[in-house]
């Protein structure tokens, strides 16, 4: 898993994560969430956005699984968090081929970096219960 590049602006989204927190933006004006985390809400522009925990659950909205592009398959999947907005991520600590649109998941933090997992952890989901 590649390490993601951290802006300024969303330290404290990497700062959540290394505690196992998932945080998500909410538009103080409109009261829409939306990930990934920006300055601007995109739907109405606003620039009142604030932090705000996610309870980490979700359903699988779409997914693919790699199994030849490197030396461990994977699956790479949208998933709608229960506030609202889709995020791209990996689906994790299962069997790949149990994994179906519609599952429930939760967030899981893996370390990221593709050899010495040194890099900072990053939001997947594992399936629920």
């Amino acid at each position: 898993m590649a390490v993601p590049e951290i802006h300024p602006d969303d330290k404290p989204y990497w700062d959540a994560a290394a505690q196992g927190r998932l945080l998500v933006k909410r538009c103080d004006a409109c009261g829409e969430y939306h990930h990934y985390p920006r300055k601007l809400c995109p739907y109405c522009m606003s620039e009142r956005t604030s932090w705000n925990e996610a309870k980490g659950t979700g359903t699988i909205y779409s997914y693919s699984v790699t199994r030849r592009s490197g030396p461990v398959p994977y699956v790479i999947a949208y998933v709608t968090l229960d506030e609202g907005p889709t995020m791209m991520t990996n689906i994790v600590d299962c069997d790949l081929d149990t994994v179906r649109i519609d599952q429930k998941v939760k967030v899981v933090f893996k370390l990221s970096g593709d050899q010495d997992m040194s890099g900072p952890p990053v939001p997947c989901f594992a399936p629920a219960g």
